[in-house]
């Protein structure tokens, strides 16, 4: 075995980004909200051990959290993304081979052939990186990505420096048996019921099954997961499990009744949904789009969505705009005051698999260009360089996000820089 994996992840990343800038927060609960500082998705260790639930209301937690002090801050995705860019840039100083899989997380991959003490090197790329950027992170090592996967989840015990190496077979076996086999990296809940149907409840049953037998029960993906976890690496640097579903939604920052200004929102998050399909190379088969009334207001509630399905998988923007403005005027019902809407984009396949209408001339060609033209030219020159011209208003007051506990843009915004006293 020449290869091995490294699944790099940055610890409690949201709080430990507001703990680099602001240090009174170490060692302190600390809770991150989502828009409209409506629930909490991310927790400090202290707040875990407050029992703090994630995903929990805000409203619902607010005086527990006040009465065990624990500091409260709004989401800050500028700084987020400027510190993740930060670590993804240090890592890359270390390995080229380096996949980035989400804002705090990335692959590394190792030739063995070439390295005598694997440890070490990895020891001091997690000291590294703290010093550079002020941000923990917990190391998973393992001959595939799966593997690695687990391993990382080990790393952030307690009873680890944060680096745990999952190459052993011995080990596999001991902690495989452990881990159900819901919580196995690309194995869904629905997935794990069908695999427990045929006597399969955790990793290792997983891992003993019949390659052959899986395919033919659930497909190729859960195929390559079995090999995954016999040390086969069928997911190599640049492959990640695509998502099956990708949502985009947001609650708005006030109530709105306006037909037009839903639209303008709908076609914003339609826009940023299928940047993030194309980004995993998939097309969308079908496309759910809803709208929802504050769900608080007991006396004037509607909240309606409607599933389109796709004569053909689609990955052009403009195409599932004009679907989801349409949806809206069907959904929409005037006198009601609106607090949300999203789009989903469903059943999601590789974008080389192309199946054609045979009462339809389907040609992908001339829509795939135009689609990387403009995502190209909206990596180089920032979001929404080429944008579609029904965008929504600059009426910020409207449409902003509640965020009444945010922090500065230390790294990003010139008037919100630290000052040294």
């Amino acid at each position: 075995m020449n290869t091995l994996f490294a699944l790099v992840d940055c610890n409690n990343f949201y709080v430990s980004c507001e703990r680099v800038f602001n240090p009174s927060l170490i060692d302190k609960p600390v809770v991150v909200l989502s828009n409209n500082d409506g629930c909490i998705i991310a927790r400090s260790n202290e707040a875990k051990a407050l029992n703090i639930p994630m995903g929990a209301p805000f409203h619902i937690y607010k005086d527990f959290i006040n009465a065990h002090r624990v500091k409260v801050h709004s989401s800050n995705y500028p700084l987020y993304g400027d510190m993740s860019n930060r670590v993804m840039n240090s890592l890359s100083e270390f390995n080229p081979n380096l996949e980035i899989y989400s804002i705090d997380e990335a692959f590394l991959k190792f030739n063995q052939t070439f390295r005598t003490n694997i440890r070490y090197d990895v020891l001091k790329i997690k000291e590294s990186i703290f010093k550079w950027t002020g941000v923990p992170v917990s190391i998973g090592l393992g001959p595939t990505k799966t593997l690695a996967k687990i391993a990382n989840t080990l790393a952030k015990k307690n009873n680890y420096d944060g680096i745990f190496d999952l190459s052993s077979k011995t080990q596999q076996e001991e902690i495989l048996k452990d881990i159900n086999v819901e919580s196995i990296w690309g194995i869904s809940k629905r997935w794990g019921s069908k695999l427990r149907m045929i006597g399969i409840g955790n990793a290792l049953q997983l891992r003993d099954s019949s390659p052959r037998r899986i395919r033919q029960y659930l497909g190729v993906v859960v195929e390559r997961i079995v090999y995954e976890l016999q040390g086969v690496a069928c997911l190599d640097i640049n492959e990640i499990l695509p998502k099956k579903n990708i949502m985009c939604s947001r609650s708005f920052g006030s109530t709105v009744n306006d037909k037009d200004s839903i639209k303008k929102f709908i076609t914003e998050y339609t826009i940023r949904a299928c940047e993030k399909m194309r980004s995993q190379n998939t097309r969308a088969q079908s496309v759910y789009i809803f709208l929802q009334t504050n769900r608080f207001n007991k006396d004037k509630q509607h909240n309606e969505g409607i599933i389109i399905g796709l004569n053909t998988p689609c990955s052009d923007t403009a195409k599932i705009i004009k679907l989801s403005t349409t949806v809206i005027d069907m959904i929409y019902r005037p006198g009601y005051l609106y607090q949300k809407a999203g789009i989903m984009l469903l059943d999601l396949i590789p974008e080389n698999i192309n199946q054609y209408d045979f009462f339809e001339n389907t040609n992908y060609h001339p829509s795939d260009i135009r689609m990387q033209v403009i995502d190209s030219l909206n990596r180089k020159f920032g979001p929404g360089t080429i944008a579609n011209g029904s965008l929504r208003s600059n009426n910020k007051e409207k449409w902003d996000s509640k965020k009444h506990y945010l922090s500065p843009r230390y790294t990003t915004q010139w008037d919100e820089l630290p000052h040294a006293m």
